[in-house]
């Protein structure tokens, strides 16, 4: 849905995409349910089906997407089956905002008689289309109000197979033998939802939902941004992914990863810049001279750091939350006291999660 293609940027840093580049098409910049959406997506199936034979296509659309456009594309393609659609429900914001799910269908009927379509009609509509539901987050909450979570969602689709899974941690093993997708079961849905979906004004970007990209080379003053954060992170900001520094941990690149009311923190590498400005780098002087012509080729003033986030809810609230965000990067007068060597206060937990292959 954004510009910023932060998760293709991840997959495409991973081995097994640097060593067979043929195997990932990442398509940005519009909902993939939408007319535009679509027409990347025939696209990117005819790149790889004209270089390869894959046995399994994984598709990952956004939180926003509809299921209803994907499942007819599916339906009437002639090179590829539809086994299997996944949606994954976070447990933590169904208990938060729907009573562990039991007021899901009360706000669905709600909106079905005010004529209003938000993110709550798109909630339940995908859990109706889906062949396996995936609880995320069910470690974050009471175990026993799991299997509530579970008799709610069957309430809206009871055909669906529900899992729940811990630190989201699912096996591969478990996409790999699916049967067909049974178009017989929504066939009706289809009929009654169609008119309703191709009648979407913003079809790109629907249910009032909007994006913004936040670039910058500075870093993020890290108590302020704790702040901001606490304060301004309201229930509408549905997502909001990116690399960025701290000013306090001015050697680390990191990934923020927000969802609903959560946000992680995780170490994806460290910059050119922190590494040559470290005495104790442990590097040959040719690998420092490696660097430092790598980091010649950069434009920015901090070398190869920089910010850049992407920030997905309601127009109203990611313009607020965005223009906030903004306000914690480090001044002028900071930027002079970090090149000092100042100790910037940094409440953000000390141990983050540190990724890798």
């Amino acid at each position: 849905m954004s510009e910023l293609d932060v998760d293709g940027e991840l997959i495409g840093n991973t081995e097994l995409v640097e060593s067979n580049r043929n195997i990932l098409e990442s398509i940005n910049s519009c909902v993939l349910s939408s007319k535009k959406g679509i027409q990347k997506l025939d696209q990117a199936l005819k790149k790889l089906l004209s270089t390869q034979k894959p046995e399994l296509i994984i598709i990952e659309t956004s939180g926003s997407c509809h299921p209803l456009p994907l499942v007819e594309f599916f339906k009437n393609h002639g090179e590829v089956n539809l086994t299997g659609v996944f949606v994954l429900v976070d447990s933590l914001m169904l208990s938060h905002d729907f009573n562990y799910g039991e007021n899901l269908i009360a706000k669905m009927q709600q909106n079905i008689s005010k004529g209003i379509r938000d993110t709550v009609n798109l909630l339940v509509e995908q859990i109706m289309f889906c062949s396996h539901l995936i609880l995320t987050k069910a470690d974050r909450i009471e175990e026993n109000k799991l299997s509530d979570v579970a008799t709610y969602i069957q309430e809206v689709n009871p055909y669906v197979s529900t899992h729940s899974v811990l630190f989201g941690n699912l096996k591969i093993e478990s996409l790999l033998e699916l049967p067909k997708y049974d178009f017989f079961k929504v066939d009706q849905l289809i009929k009654e939802l169609k008119p309703v979906i191709d009648s979407e004004k913003k079809d790109d970007q629907p249910y009032d939902l909007e994006s913004r990209v936040i670039k910058d080379d500075r870093p993020f003053h890290p108590e302020r941004l704790w702040e901001v954060c606490h304060k301004y992170l309201g229930n509408k900001i549905y997502r909001s992914k990116g690399f960025f520094w701290l000013a306090s941990r001015d050697k680390h690149s990191l990934l923020w990863n927000q969802a609903g009311g959560g946000i992680s923190l995780e170490i994806i590498g460290s910059w050119r810049a922190g590494i040559i400005e470290d005495e104790n780098h442990g590097l040959s002087e040719m690998e420092i001279n490696f660097l430092k012509e790598k980091l010649q080729k950069e434009s920015g003033p901090f070398g190869d750091r920089h910010c850049d986030l992407t920030v997905i809810g309601d127009k109203k609230q990611v313009d607020q939350f965005t223009n906030k965000l903004e306000t914690c990067f480090l001044n002028e007068k900071e930027i002079k006291l970090w090149e000092d060597g100042h100790e910037f206060k940094d409440p953000w937990p000390k141990k983050i999660v540190r990724t890798g292959n």
